[in-house]
């Protein structure tokens, strides 16, 4: 009967996570603290932290000596192990990704308005997958961004082009994009 009870314990102590784990778990927490830290203190207000923590990282971001430093980020770390992790890495990477998909969204746009002023058939196209357009108003900008376009491909180089009616059509597709999504 002894015997069953140390297995019973053995069993119990693998149950918990090994030391090597939580270190692992605290240098990322503490790096995470870190990245924090760098942010711009607008931005560090709105992650989900108490008033505590919000106030070491101010003072972290404000704090100039090396040694100091050191100190008030393991500060901010140490307090960083009770905030809501999993929320503080998920708007960070929102703010990481977000700015890409974003992008990505600005560049699909211009390859559209592009593809406006180079064919009559995009408009066409673009009518069928968002009915509501204004297909006189769309008309005129991308006439008004094609006659630009050739006078700007008439300009010397030294002279400015003019980008208008290019970004005009610009607008009027992101403002519909934005409406029909």
């Amino acid at each position: 009967m002894h015997s069953d009870q140390t297995d019973q314990d053995d069993n119990d102590f693998y149950d918990r996570p090994s030391k090597s784990q939580i270190k692992r778990e605290l240098h990322a927490i503490l790096d995470l603290g870190k990245q924090v830290i760098e942010l711009p203190y607008d931005k560090v207000k709105q992650l989900p932290l108490d008033e505590k923590l919000l106030d070491a990282i101010k003072t972290a971001q404000k704090t100039p000596g090396r040694e100091g430093k050191r100190r008030q980020i393991h500060y901010v770390g140490k307090l960083m192990r009770t905030a809501d992790i999993d929320a503080i890495r998920q708007q960070l990477d929102v703010w990481e990704n977000g700015s890409k998909e974003i992008t990505a969204h600005m560049h699909r746009l211009e390859t559209l308005r592009d593809r406006l002023i180079a064919s009559d058939e995009e408009l066409t196209v673009l009518l069928s997958e968002y009915p509501q357009v204004d297909i006189q108003q769309f008309r005129a900008l991308i006439r008004a961004a094609r006659k630009e376009q050739a006078a700007n491909n008439a300009l010397p180089d030294t002279q400015e082009p003019q980008k208008k009616h290019y970004r005009a059509l610009f607008q009027a597709l992101k403002s519909i994009l934005l409406s029909g999504e």
